[in-house]
């Protein structure tokens, strides 16, 4: 892979200090240039991460961007379109998750990255992350067999409060969170028939939107993927909790992801796996994995736009078309959750004993 294509990020937000910019200084990345609405932001992550060239502008960076350059799009969905309208066509971009703030929007960057004949790409790097890369080596061996059970529980505490846009926003917990889960599950299983969902306020949060989910991805009648996210757990960390399981027909895996534990402090990360051997106690092992979510999984949404862009794969894993299927769920998850289950009163009397 040609890892010195020339970067320019546009945006300079927590997610850029935090992931986007150590990842890329992990993997060696040719970062060239930075911009954002506040030029004295731009500033002070261009001098923290030794980047050469501090624009002005999204004009002046795009005006000195050369024709081979990665764009790095970490703005706010409302922003994508009117950014990418600006971007020229046939560029390379890593847009920053979610693909806009609805259903809707997705569509209107798909097409309009379609029109442009851009290269674009959605940062889901959850599917990248070490242990899930792990997790897919053991699947893609055989030795897990068929998937029939995924469950991803999240029981923590957030502090909502570090993102200020997030209190303006009618869409919370989904858009901005689970849709990492939703868009892992679609990675690992495909499409799914179709998605339930309920997602609530929380009494000590009245400022937000939803702050808690359940999601169930329907694949029939064999394969159950669920997800449940808390994050509104307010009594101390030994019962917080996160994880992803993984069940097949001859093994399964349970990572603990620990990037949400304690936020942002966060804490340890396990990978534990057992294969089902006839005769033989089921016997749970632990792997060593390297890396974690932040930053390690960043380099890998890089790297499918890198591979595209120089033409080792047609396009990337995290295509814009690929990822316009993780907002359509999202969506439908939004809708199970407004239209509600079924009313029990419709049933019919109820005899009393």
């Amino acid at each position: 892979m040609n890892s010195h294509f020339p970067i320019y990020i546009i945006g300079a937000g927590g997610i850029v200090n935090d992931a986007h910019l150590p990842a890329y200084h992990l993997a060696g990345f040719n970062v060239q240039g930075i911009v954002d609405i506040n030029p004295e932001k731009a500033k002070a992550t261009a001098d923290r991460f030794s980047i050469p060239n501090c624009y002005p502008s999204l004009e002046a960076l795009l005006a000195a961007a050369p024709p081979n350059a990665i764009f790095d799009l970490a703005v706010p969905g409302s922003q994508i379109i009117p950014v990418l309208t600006l971007l020229p066509e046939k560029a390379a971009v890593l847009i920053q998750k979610p693909m806009g703030e609805n259903f809707q929007q997705a569509g209107e960057i798909l097409q309009l990255v379609k029109k442009k004949e851009q290269l674009a790409a959605v940062n889901f790097q959850l599917r990248y992350a070490p242990y899930i890369l792990t997790a897919k080596d053991l699947l893609a061996s055989g030795l897990l067999g068929e998937i029939y059970d995924i469950e991803i529980n999240v029981n923590v505490y957030t502090p909502w409060q570090l993102w200020d846009f997030l209190f303006t926003s009618p869409r919370v917990e989904i858009l901005y969170h689970s849709i990492h889960y939703i868009d892992l599950v679609r990675n690992l299983l495909g499409n799914p028939v179709s998605v339930y969902a309920k997602t609530t306020r929380h009494p000590s949060m009245p400022q937000l939107a939803s702050v808690r989910s359940n999601i169930i991805m329907d694949y029939g009648e064999m394969v159950a993927a669920n997800i449940l996210a808390n994050h509104c757990h307010n009594y101390g960390t030994p019962k917080q909790q996160s994880y992803i399981k993984i069940e097949g027909s001859k093994g399964a895996v349970k990572i603990s992801f620990g990037a949400l534990i304690d936020y942002p402090r966060g804490s340890a990360d396990s990978f534990e796996y057992v294969l089902l051997e006839e005769g033989k106690e089921p016997e749970w092992r632990e792997i060593k994995v390297e890396g974690s979510w932040f930053p390690h999984a960043f380099i890998g949404s890089m790297s499918q736009l890198m591979l595209a862009a120089e033409g080792s794969i047609a396009e990337p894993d995290n295509s814009a078309a690929d990822c316009i299927h993780t907002m359509a769920c999202v969506e439908a998850a939004y809708l199970s959750s407004e239209q509600g289950g079924v009313n029990i009163r419709n049933l019919g009397q109820i005899s009393e004993k």
